[in-house]
């Protein structure tokens, strides 16, 4: 996985396209599928790298502003690191799992929630909106369960479920929280919270 890794990035820097050249390399060393969808989770073109990593911020600098939480890829990723599955860093500085369970996912341990709403309570933002994929099963029910315990955390905000997440997030004026790299692309400021709860948890992702 290593050496496929660093094939991979010697190609990217010199301008190969990105799908290709992992589909190049992980032919080359044969590579399962599990391991293919690692790498196309933790490689990624240099250039856009460095631009995701500039926007950036820590959690400390969400405090008085205002933030809007992408739901399900905050809590499938926080959950993965909660129950001890694999969780990446990744070339432009984000934390990701490997699970893609988007459409069929279940429901969150509560616990998993409590999680980010005390590292989000930690660093007094001004507000918060949590969003969720209606499409998802029960994402109305979740999104209610975190509406109701803002208050215990005192914080100000909303949970909803929304049919276009994405294009929310991408033209809200707010720090977004999200590891979706097309939306990292299209916003200003980014905030990692996977990262700040591995972090609270002195454990550290993987690397490649």
């Amino acid at each position: 996985m290593h050496r496929a890794a660093q094939d991979i990035r010697h190609l990217l820097l010199r301008g190969y396209p990105r799908t290709g050249a992992i589909r190049f390399v992980c032919d080359h060393y044969r590579l399962v599928d599990r391991n293919r969808h690692i790498l196309m989770r933790v490689v990624i073109e240099p250039g856009i790298a460095k631009s995701r990593f500039r926007k950036k911020m820590p959690c400390a600098d969400i405090r008085g502003k205002d933030l809007v939480v992408d739901g399900y890829n905050v809590i499938i990723a926080t959950e993965s690191i909660v129950s001890g599955e694999p969780v990446f860093l990744c070339d432009d500085g984000f934390i990701r799992d490997i699970r893609g369970v988007f459409r069929n996912y279940r429901n969150p341990d509560r616990g998993v929630c409590r999680q980010i709403l005390e590292i989000i309570s930690k660093h007094e933002p001004n507000s918060v909106i949590f969003l969720f994929d209606s499409q998802i099963s029960k994402s109305g029910v979740l999104a209610r369960h975190i509406r109701e315990i803002l208050p215990e955390y005192s914080i100000s905000g909303d949970a909803r479920t929304s049919r276009h997440v994405d294009f929310d997030l991408k033209h809200c004026d707010s720090i977004v929280a999200t590891g979706d790299g097309p939306v990292i692309d299209e916003v200003v400021s980014v905030v990692d919270i996977p990262n700040c709860v591995l972090a609270r948890l002195g454990r550290d992702a993987d690397r490649i």
